[in-house]
């Protein structure tokens, strides 16, 4: 699972809604912090917004 995350292959996928209520609060509390610990998950971000923490600049507005 490291692996998947570390090639940020995790961002693509998807698990089923229907199976959220019964992994994902066991998943958050044991498995994130460990991704945490080896830099692969933030647990921080530099801004409020995506664009802040990807570090985009904010652009000019249409004309």
């Amino acid at each position: 699972m490291a692996e998947t995350f570390a090639t940020r292959c995790a961002i693509a996928q998807g698990w089923p809604l229907s199976e959220l209520g019964s992994w994902a609060p066991r998943f958050f509390a044991d498995v994130v912090p460990i991704l945490q610990r080896r830099g692969l998950v933030c647990s921080a971000y530099v801004g409020a917004t995506l664009r802040d923490h990807l570090g985009l600049a904010v652009p000019s507005p249409a004309r």
